[in-house]
């Protein structure tokens, strides 16, 4: 029997570079996502009326813009397929936070119907839709962490290992709009090699303009520098810092001031998303 409960996982951008713009104002990215072992959870209850609704509130996403219902409506009309669905979306990561939550759970969506309504999508196709949805939708639905260039959606496997990090919600939403029309952003950054990031020679173009629109990310990664290499997820407003263990880890997390959010993850190269879908198709 096919699950009805879904992983939609977190990803940090390890760096983020803007190495330009394209004529119809998306900007040109280098990019690592690493994916994370931690994030929302979807419950998707399959009706026989084509009717796809959201269950559940959540303060600020009205259900005609969620991407979940979105996502879900796209493949129903994709596919001409006439069944409907109840999602209920179990919120953990913060809403602008940079860390993918709303293209995250759109992916989750993707593949759960494609098994649930049984459309047989491979994996491109799917991307593809993803796509329509968002820049960062491609790399939840395949679910391996990568390295992404164009928009972001251009993507090459990478091997990073299962580090620890500490992530950092100084509860504001970052709008993305906001840090990506700003005139004094850095959009004309080289692009580089992956023995470039590999050697640590990387930054996030928006942290300088988010950290002036946005006095408590600023805050969040002057607190977090202390115990190590702090740095900016996407557009923020989250931050984060990598250990060698989960108990340094933890040790930082417990320290985190109030209001603040903290919350301890470790890398994987594959998401679980990915490796639930593989476990249902084996």
């Amino acid at each position: 029997m096919t699950p009805t409960e879904w992983p939609a996982p977190a990803k940090l951008n390890l760096f983020l570079h803007i190495c330009g713009r394209r004529p119809d104002g998306y900007h040109l990215l280098q990019t690592v996502f690493q994916l994370l072992d931690y994030g929302d959870t979807l419950r998707f209850t399959p009706r026989s009326d084509g009717v796809i609704r959201r269950v559940n509130e959540l303060p600020g996403i009205p259900e005609d813009d969620d991407l979940c219902v979105r996502a879900a409506r796209l493949l129903q009309r994709t596919a001409a397929c006439p069944l409907g669905v109840d999602i209920h979306i179990e919120k953990r990561l913060p809403i602008g936070g940079g860390l993918g939550g709303g293209s995250s759970d759109a992916a989750t969506t993707l593949v759960a119907l494609n098994r649930l309504w049984r459309l047989g999508y491979d994996v491109d196709t799917l991307s593809r839709l993803g796509l329509q949805l968002g820049a960062d939708v491609p790399v939840f639905v395949r679910g391996l962490s990568s390295w992404g260039e164009s928009i972001g959606e251009v993507l090459s496997p990478v091997e990073l290992g299962s580090p620890w990090y500490v992530v950092v919600s100084p509860e504001v939403q970052v709008s993305t709009r906001r840090v990506f029309t700003a005139a004094e952003l850095t959009r004309d950054t080289p692009p580089i090699t992956m023995s470039a990031f590999r050697a640590g020679r990387v930054r996030n173009d928006c942290e300088p303009v988010v950290r002036q629109l946005y006095p408590e990310v600023a805050q969040a990664l002057d607190w977090l520098v202390q115990f190590g290499d702090a740095r900016l997820t996407g557009t923020g407003g989250c931050v984060f810092a990598a250990f060698d263990s989960e108990r340094q880890a933890r040790a930082v997390c417990e320290q985190a001031p109030p209001p603040w959010r903290a919350f301890v993850a470790r890398g994987v190269d594959v998401s679980p998303l990915r490796r639930m879908a593989e476990r249902l198709a084996a």
